[in-house]
């Protein structure tokens, strides 16, 4: 019953490598520079995944608007950080950003959508603006768009873990699996916090 999931858990994780997220600045610029970003950190690809995570466990509605928010919101944060606007302590809030989702699912409190989207897309203007601030002088929009259709994949791929837990999580176990990748995340996340 959960040897699927958790070998593809196992699987996703063990695909991803902490600290590679942050390329030098000067292979930035083209779409497969930021495509490739949020997928060769653990920080990122945490994220990213426990968002789309969330939003399956919302229900219909949250399928599009909470993944939308976190987009939508990241490109701003990215616009601001290349506009010169200063923003304190963007990488602890990033790594919040796992502890604190990774507990929000963990816990399974009833918030509406629009919560949820509220909450994912404050932490996503701290990924926006990180982003933007490692671009330097290099081509912006191709970068943007490779970094948003990454995240958006990366969204769908929680999404798609996210359904998949549902679908065994009947009857007793209802919510179950998808807290226990909850706490996971936040788990890993304080991990990095400390390791680093």
């Amino acid at each position: 019953m959960f040897k699927r999931p958790a070998f593809a858990a196992a699987v996703f994780f063990a695909a991803t490598a902490p600290a590679f997220a942050h390329l030098d600045p000067a292979g930035h610029g083209s779409f497969m520079a930021g495509f490739s970003h949020p997928l060769f950190g653990a920080d990122h690809v945490l994220v990213m995944v426990a968002v789309g995570l969330w939003a399956a466990s919302l229900g219909q509605r949250g399928l599009t608007i909470v993944p939308a928010a976190f987009v939508g919101t990241m490109i701003a944060g990215f616009a601001a950080a290349l506009s010169g606007a200063p923003l304190p302590l963007v990488e602890p809030v990033i790594l919040a950003s796992i502890v604190f989702i990774g507990l929000m699912m963990a816990l399974a409190l009833p918030l509406p959508v629009a919560g949820v989207a509220g909450c994912v897309a404050f932490f996503a203007f701290f990924h926006g603006h990180a982003h933007g601030a490692e671009l330097g002088m290099a081509g912006a929009l191709p970068f943007a768009a490779g970094f948003a259709v990454a995240t958006a994949l990366l969204h769908m791929a929680g999404i798609a873990l996210g359904l998949a837990l549902g679908r065994r999580q009947k009857g007793a176990m209802d919510g179950l699996l998808t807290r226990m990748a909850g706490l996971a995340t936040a788990l890993a996340g304080l991990w990095l916090a400390f390791a680093g």
